[in-house]
């Protein structure tokens, strides 16, 4: 929500405005002491004024003793309307969230997330099936249907509830996954299955194996956890398992992380013999693996091959599969697939952290496999895919032949450009923002040679695709030319 959008007395001068809405959000203890209040710059932009504006109101503010500039900080908030009248200070709060045991995302990453959110900019980088795409007569069709035959729900069994997790069992056969229900676990999107395994099955210390680049390096997921990530280079093919180098004291406090089909943010599909190689290194050094599944119904061109899971008869492999591509985010589901002790144990660490996904969204999800619903939408989404990647190819011939280089993917949603030029790539993203759009640089993933994006064609409409890549070839060929 934007500043304009909350409370504010129009009729006063601006200035007065934007005294009165951070005297509001001081009072109320919405940014407590120590708090640093937003940028001058994004003041001026919310409050649509200049800021010379915004620097009258905040000097006012700073006479008044509530707040001040920090060297390296901003301005900060020193007091509020309380703690001017009480002996008593109000805590630290600046202190507490500094220590937290969740380390925060880079602030690139921070700044990507919050913009997500801003309709307003070209979205080039965002991983989500564009709302032209979004099955909303369905959605609406299988949201009635459930709420007609709803009765009294409470919380789930620690597994997820039975009926989704028996039509996953059907659906899983049809990609080769032999799993019983009790051998499946229901989660609040991948994410946080990762969250549950880092919790439940790794120690302090322990390394994650994984593929570099790799969308884990814009999470903290595991670093978080006190775990070590340890990139693993990547070729056509995929993961390259010849580089797993265990120690003697890594064995048994190590896993495996990989995203075979579409990866995240390269695009590569594993061949069927990489899996092959892949499960076989890890049953040599007795490395688990956990196999990110979310894009494979996203092919384009031909199914891609079958999970590693299926060819994988020890339980070395955790299988985590989602709807949050295909279907829809907001659903908030997605599964594990693995050992039943396992699964017993990340149900019992899922249900001390939220005692449950939404009983709603279980059974809307359980209601699209069994009408046989969700084959017919991934029959549309995969033709919707075709045509947005052939558009956005032919855009990058016309516009960015010699200023990028990349491989056309044969699904998901994601193509990984190569900047030819030699030019900053931060300045680059500053500068798309400025005209209004969204770039992800390849190092928020660790790519730590060349100058990369992920350029996603799921997300934005074609007449905005189109112009987002026509502005992005100008900026690139401006930045050179320096």
């Amino acid at each position: 929500m934007s500043f304009t959008e909350e409370k504010t007395n129009r009729k006063l001068p601006k200035y007065l405005q934007i005294i009165d809405y951070i005297k509001e959000k001081i009072g109320n203890g919405e940014w407590p002491i120590g708090s640093k209040i937003p940028s001058q710059r994004t003041l001026a932009k919310d409050f649509h004024v200049n800021r010379s504006t915004v620097i009258t109101a905040l000097e006012e503010l700073m006479a008044d003793g509530l707040i001040e500039g920090r060297m390296g900080k901003g301005t900060v908030v020193i007091n509020n309307t309380w703690t001017l009248l009480a002996k008593n200070s109000a805590p630290n709060w600046e202190k507490y969230v500094t220590s937290g045991i969740q380390q925060p995302s880079r602030r690139i990453v921070q700044e990507i997330n919050k913009s997500e959110s801003n309709s307003d900019l070209i979205q080039l980088s965002k991983g989500e099936l564009s709302n032209e795409i979004f099955p909303l007569s369905a959605m609406k069709e299988i949201m009635g249907k459930v709420s007609k035959n709803i009765e009294a729900f409470g919380y789930e069994e620690p597994k997820g509830y039975l009926p989704l997790r028996e039509a996953l069992s059907v659906y899983l056969k049809t990609i080769g996954i032999q799993a019983s229900p009790s051998s499946i676990l229901i989660v609040s999107g991948a994410l946080q299955a990762l969250q549950l395994i880092s919790m439940g099955l790794l120690q302090r210390g322990s390394t994650v194996f994984l593929d570099q680049p790799s969308y884990l390096y814009s999470l903290h997921v595991f670093q978080s956890a006190g775990m070590n990530l340890t990139g693993l280079p990547m070729d056509k093919e995929g993961l390259l398992p010849n580089h797993i180098h265990m120690t003697k004291g890594e064995r048994g406090k190590a896993i495996l992380y990989t995203n075979p089909c579409f990866h995240n943010p390269t695009g590569i599909l594993m061949s069927e013999e990489r899996r092959k190689e892949i499960l076989a290194a890890s049953e040599e050094t007795q490395l688990p693996i956990i196999e990110d599944d979310i894009y494979r119904e996203l092919w384009i061109d031909e199914n891609p091959p079958y999970p590693i899971k299926t060819i994988d008869k020890n339980g070395h492999v955790l299988y985590v599969g989602s709807l949050s591509k295909t279907l829809s985010p907001g659903l908030r589901i997605g599964w594990i697939v693995g050992p039943e002790p396992v699964i017993e144990r990340l149900s019992d660490i899922k249900m001390q952290t939220d005692y449950g996904s939404s009983s709603l969204s279980q059974r809307v999800a359980a209601e699209w496999f069994t009408s046989g619903q969700y084959q017919r939408h991934l029959e549309r989404v995969r033709h919707q895919l075709k045509i947005r990647r052939q558009f956005v190819t032919s855009a990058l011939e016309t516009n960015m032949k010699n200023a990028a280089v990349w491989t056309i993917p044969k699904g998901g949603f994601f193509i990984w450009l190569k900047i030819l030029p030699s030019i900053s790539m931060k300045l680059l993203y500053k500068k798309a923002l400025t005209k209004g759009i969204l770039l992800n640089l390849g190092s928020i993933y660790a790519q730590e040679k060349g100058n990369y994006i992920r350029l996603s064609y799921a997300y934005a409409s074609l007449e905005d695709l189109q112009k987002g890549i026509y502005e992005l070839s100008l900026m690139i060929k401006e930045l050179a030319s320096k």
